[in-house]
């Protein structure tokens, strides 16, 4: 008998491949869904449902503390269904930066998006493109990502002092107002850090969460921020996250054609601008990035001691989902070592939850160590570590996207003079090119014509 030889596969059909990806997508809600069932019963988990869906849901509120561990990844679970039926609705294909949306949304749902906070932004979101007549596929980014206010939705429901019913319906009505005013606004905003944070959408929310706290305080409403975070859960959660990333790259060694083939060209990519790497390298190569990310960063969190709950779970989720739109482990390394070193520097507590959040959601600077190289990257991290501390008081935890937030305004400040100083560097190094040639063209001229 001669030996068997498996041929290499690459996965090309398009039909195929949009069930391939909804299929991750699902497997991944469902793996949620067992993991829930692990750590709690349906009785605990309907109760702590019940609890996430009426509470407000400040930054920083653990659903693993606030509720638990079940409802929880219950949620998530949910969100993420929602999430996809609501892109199938469309008709549009799952791309890079939808998948990014589908693993924020998970992560975010373990620490303040819900079912009943998110859909009226959403619904915002839908009646704009009506009222602007345009296709709400145009506007489903926006839609998706938008539920980062959904705390404040929650805030004026149930913890403004209005009555049951009547704070509903006024909350309903600020994630509506939210929804119709944040896809011009985002479109506007990247021109600020001109792509240089993935997270626009993040920023947008920030001011839009700045202004609505403006106007609670000038009536006197005071908002506080909150830091309910739980600890305990490292071992089964570890052993949960490697084991999906092991997964994830599994399925893309073997869409890939069972190869790394084409990663260190991926790696070249500086991700300014969020660009679509399902589109430009392929899926199996995405779902490469993806788990490698997942690595990194679990190990990170593990190596500094750190605790994995609700909101540094979704840290790495977020992370993970934009290993398809903008980062990998090359533009992501630098900016986590920039965090690091300021943290160490200022004796911050490295296994704090407030540090972690910042480490991981701080990679959405990851264009600027992508395209202006490592040393540009640390640089970023650190001011972003600096600069994050202080933001979050601007909008009271009402933009889950805090980091996002931040890494505008650290993008809008650090570019601009990285800009600068590439621009005479090159002036410098071409100056230095033609300044020979200049010169031998110059004693030629002074030559004597022989004779």
């Amino acid at each position: 008998m001669g030996k068997v030889r498996f041929l290499p596969l690459k996965v090309e059909d398009p039909i195929i491949l949009e069930k391939i990806k909804y299929s991750i997508a699902f497997l991944f809600s469902f793996t949620l869904v067992g993991l829930a069932l692990y750590f709690n019963t349906l009785e605990e988990i309907w109760r702590g449902s019940i609890k996430i869906l009426i509470s407000p849901a400040n930054l920083i509120t653990d659903y693993f503390k606030l509720a638990n561990v079940g409802a929880a990844f219950i949620n998530a679970a949910l969100m993420i269904i929602k999430s996809l039926l609501i892109i199938r609705s469309t008709k549009v294909a799952l791309t890079g930066p939808l998948f990014a949306a589908i693993f924020t949304i998970a992560g975010f749902s373990l620490f303040g998006k819900n079912l009943f906070n998110s859909i009226p932004i959403i619904v915002g979101v839908l009646l704009y493109a009506k009222l602007t007549r345009t296709p709400f596929k145009n506007y489903l980014l926006s839609a998706l990502y938008g539920t980062a206010l959904g705390p404040l939705v929650s805030e004026v429901a149930f913890n403004s002092g209005f009555s049951f019913f009547m704070g509903i319906f006024l909350g309903c009505t600020a994630g509506i107002v939210v929804g119709l005013i944040l896809p011009p606004l985002s479109r506007h905003f990247v021109s600020f850090h001109k792509g240089f944070s993935l997270y626009n959408i993040g920023f947008t929310a920030g001011i839009i969460g700045m202004a609505f706290i403006a106007f609670f305080r000038a009536y006197g409403i005071e908002v506080d921020t909150v830091y309910l975070v739980s600890s305990g859960y490292n071992k089964p959660l570890s052993i949960y996250l490697y084991s999906l990333f092991v997964l994830l790259l599994s399925a893309g060694i073997y869409l890939n054609g069972r190869s790394f083939s084409g990663y260190a060209k991926f790696l070249k990519e500086d991700g300014r601008g969020g660009p679509d790497f399902i589109e430009r390298h392929g899926l199996g190569l995405t779902f490469i990035n993806m788990a490698l990310l997942g690595m990194l960063t679990t190990t990170f969190v593990l190596v500094v001691k750190g605790e994995l709950n609700g909101p540094v779970i979704g840290g790495i989720f977020t992370v993970v989902g934009f290993g398809a739109f903008g980062k990998h482990i090359k533009n992501v390394f630098p900016i986590l070592l920039g965090v690091l070193l300021v943290g160490w520097l200022t004796s911050t507590e490295l296994s704090s939850t407030s540090f972690l959040l910042t480490a991981l959601f701080g990679t959405t600077l990851a264009p600027v160590s992508g395209h202006y190289g490592v040393i540009a990257g640390v640089l970023a991290g650190s001011l972003h570590m600096v600069i994050v501390t202080n933001i979050s008081y601007l909008h009271a935890g009402m933009n889950l996207y805090n980091n996002g937030f931040s890494g505008g305004f650290t993008a809008a400040i650090i570019v601009p003079l990285l800009e600068v100083f590439f621009f005479h560097k090159s002036k410098r190094k071409n100056k230095e090119l033609t300044e020979p040639m200049i010169n031998n063209e110059s004693v030629k001229d002074l030559e004597e014509p022989k004779k």
